[in-house]
């Protein structure tokens, strides 16, 4: 297995101090590559580096030695030979801009945010080149709760990238021993599979929230993973990316962790909260929320392929649509087959 050391990083930069940004630093510290964890508030990355530890998304977590803190983009990145960006979706852009002179124009970039941007939807690798200009980026994504990971309990993520060479040194520098990471030439595919999951995990915790069953939810899962796919596909991604790590793999994860927080925001509505409500309550980011959103938006041309429960979690979320009626609506629509508009026109 090939170290970071041989694939030449020694020095990384992980942007976004949130709890899987913090796990994503721990994992590269473990691997003996000095690692800044950047925050975009000054008091907040003091008080990491004080504590020695993120108290505010991942207390009770250590911080090795050669794990340090900072809110100055150029301090950060001086002299890094990775750059992992883990900020929420929504705000990459503006994120990006403060970097924007502080990276060097030919540093190829690892993003691992999951989601698209409300009003352009664009994905976190397109955003980031958009802002910092024709780069490699390379996705890292998969089922992979922080809390979990920085615990070292077993896990196993994809790097998606068209650049094999730099997919073959990212997984390099996060690979262990309780930490897999395969490859992929699919970075698309990859990103659409680890934000619109999201958008199912809504509708298993509405799920949840009425009572519906192990059956239902089984259901609602295998259906879900059929509708990402033929969007996907629909947008020029690869339809095999969807079954691996990226797309089921994150679907099951998310849907049934007591983890996730797009799960936990599904179940609050299923039990009669309203959207406001349980946002109003929430200290992190559940990107779902958002990428349903994007989703139904004018650039995301939703409407050439068939996402029923997609459709029906928008309803729910942004029409004041009453979930029980959202699960009839499923249940009554017009018998198909079940991998229609998936497969066709595919050579075997």
């Amino acid at each position: 297995m090939t170290t970071a050391k041989e694939a030449g990083i020694s020095k990384a930069l992980v942007i976004g101090d949130g709890s899987w940004g913090t796990s994503l630093a721990l994992r590269l510290a473990s691997n003996q590559i000095s690692t800044t964890l950047w925050s975009a508030f000054p008091e907040q990355a003091e008080a990491m580096e004080s504590a020695r530890e993120n108290t505010a998304f991942l207390p009770g977590i250590p911080f090795p030695e050669n794990l340090h803190t900072s809110a100055d983009p150029f301090a950060a990145a001086e002299g890094v030979d990775l750059v992992v960006s883990v900020v929420p979706t929504q705000y990459v852009a503006q994120v990006a801009v403060r970097f924007e002179d502080a990276l060097r124009g030919d540093l190829p970039i690892v993003t691992a945010s999951k989601g698209l941007e409300i009003d352009s939807f664009r994905t976190p690798s397109q955003i980031l080149q958009r802002v910092l200009g024709d780069r490699t980026i390379c996705v890292l994504t998969g089922p992979s709760h922080a809390e979990e990971v920085a615990r070292d309990l077993p896990a196993s993520l994809v790097a998606g990238c068209a650049d094999e060479a730099f997919a073959k040194k990212v997984q390099a520098a996060f690979n262990s021993e309780t930490f897999r990471v395969y490859t992929t030439p699919d970075g698309y595919g990859a990103e659409l599979g680890g934000a619109l999951k999201n958008v199912i995990a809504l509708a298993a915790g509405i799920c949840d929230g009425l009572g519906l069953g192990d059956n239902a939810k089984s259901a609602l899962l295998t259906r879900g993973i059929v509708e990402i796919a033929r969007f996907g596909r629909a947008r020029g991604a690869d339809v095999q990316t969807f079954f691996g790590l990226a797309g089921l793999g994150d679907l099951v994860t998310t849907c049934m962790s007591k983890h996730s927080r797009n799960r936990s925001v599904g179940e609050a509505i299923g039990k009669g909260k309203t959207l406001q409500q349980v946002l109003d309550e929430m200290k992190m980011v559940a990107e779902g929320v958002w990428t349903t959103k994007a989703l139904f938006g004018p650039e995301a041309n939703v409407d050439r392929v068939s996402m029923p429960i997609a459709e029906q979690v928008h309803a729910v979320l942004f029409e004041g649509k009453d979930p029980r009626e959202a699960v009839l609506d499923l249940m009554r629509r017009e018998p198909t087959g079940e991998m229609d508009g998936l497969f066709e026109g595919l050579s075997t």
